[in-house]
């Protein structure tokens, strides 16, 4: 009995040196790529393994791309892809669950030519595991050794820790960069300043959300060669990257359909067209106005976004005010959606607010509440920069959950 009691208790420590090994806080220090080369050593010494391949689901989601190696005789001098479905790594991510194989037959392995790189010429036992996000298969790690051997559940518990530290560390790092090359890319298609325009005050202001990431939220101001000016406020559906770089195509495709025709509801609608032929999962809402050459009255088309705010001129009789423009479906919901303009003067003094929703809209409460603020805290101001500074105490100095944009003019 005390012999089988010491000899339980040397398996339990053993085990218990195997899953510190991996879970060190010390491997938290480490870049991405040189954490997973460590995890990999790490592995092979505790699993007495000869070979490790850590492979990433790249982002179309129908190839596995090696990220990491170890103990490979000839390291891969080129990117190394594996089609989901074939080779060994293809099939553990099939079936999103850990693969043992005691006698590795690589000719029946489903892709010899997918095996050649990652597992070497002499691997007789493989075992792998998949590396799973919220239940989905984001990667493949698999170990393998030249002497055969029957991987147990010990064996296949740990790899799937290992595999678990990984994909955390991945995940956090691909969000990471996700969302500062989305800010990078959002800020970089923004005007940095305001196109001038002799006759008009102009400001603009943008904060990237908080938690949700930067989204498609884009201003824009451009003068056209027929002397009237362009006036745009828009968001695309969804946060992060593609979302950013959904907002930068549509940008600049109104920018191009804007250079053939001053009409904005026309503008529009070629605009829709675009987004329904080559963003066919993309969804966005827009006002577009366009100011005629004198600046004494502007055209404007709305595609499903908030109704722009008349700033009143210093003189008016009227305050500030919501403008009642018929909505029309946002782009990309429905082809051939109809379109429509409105036309109304703008005296001097007088200006117009464009924002998106992350301004007034908040989960504690409905829109209107927003909105009737902001019209209030926009009553007394008098320029385009007190305007959007005006616009910011809206925020409640905490950071917005999504991202907000705005856009001010007046007639100077």
């Amino acid at each position: 009995m005390p012999r089988r009691g010491g000899k339980a208790l040397a398996v339990s420590e053993e085990k218990l040196r195997r899953l510190q090994a991996v879970t060190d806080a010390a491997l938290s220090q480490l870049g991405l790529e040189d954490l997973l080369h460590e995890l990999l050593e790490r592995t092979l010494d505790i699993l007495r393994a000869d070979s490790a391949a850590l492979l990433l689901l790249d982002h179309d989601g129908t190839e596995l791309v090696a990220m990491a190696t170890a103990g490979l005789d000839r390291e891969p001098r080129h990117e190394v892809r594996v089609p989901i479905g074939h080779g060994f790594a293809g099939g553990v991510a099939v079936r999103g669950a850990a693969v043992a194989v005691e006698r590795f037959d690589r000719a029946g392995s489903g892709g010899t030519d997918f095996d050649t790189v990652l597992l070497p010429a002499r691997t007789t036992s493989v075992l792998g595991v998949p590396m799973l996000s919220s239940g989905r298969v984001i990667g493949v790690l698999h170990v393998g050794t030249l002497q055969q051997r029957s991987f147990n559940a010990d064996d296949i518990e740990l790899l799937q820790l290992v595999a678990d530290r990984a994909g955390l560390a991945t995940e956090a790092r691909r969000s990471h960069l996700d969302r500062a090359a989305a800010v990078a890319l959002q800020r970089s298609l923004l005007p940095a300043r305001p196109t001038a325009v002799p006759g008009l005050d102009v400001a603009v202001r943008y904060v990237p959300g908080a938690q949700v990431g930067v989204g498609g939220d884009w201003y824009d101001v451009f003068d056209l060669p027929s002397g009237h000016v362009g006036i745009v406020i828009g968001d695309v559906a969804g946060s992060g990257l593609h979302a950013a770089v959904v907002m930068g195509r549509i940008r600049s495709a109104l920018r191009a359909y804007a250079m053939e025709t001053d009409d904005p509801a026309d503008v529009l609608t070629r605009l829709d067209r675009k987004v329904q032929r080559f963003e066919p999962d993309a969804m966005a809402t827009a006002v577009y106005a366009v100011l005629d050459p004198d600046l004494s009255t502007v055209t404007l088309s709305n595609a499903g976004h908030l109704p722009p705010v008349l700033l009143a001129g210093g003189d008016d009789d009227q305050p500030s005010r919501m403008l009642s423009i018929p909505p029309d479906l946002p782009l990309g919901v429905y082809r051939d959606a109809a379109r429509r303009n409105t036309r109304l003067p703008l005296e001097p003094g007088q200006g117009l607010f464009l924002y998106t929703d992350g301004l007034v809209e908040r989960r504690a409460r409905g829109i209107t509440p927003g909105l009737q603020r902001m019209v209030g805290v926009l009553a007394a101001v008098t320029t385009a920069d007190a305007t959007c500074n005006a616009a910011m105490t809206l925020l409640d100095n905490a950071a917005p959950t999504d991202d907000v944009a705005v856009l001010a003019i007046r007639r100077t």
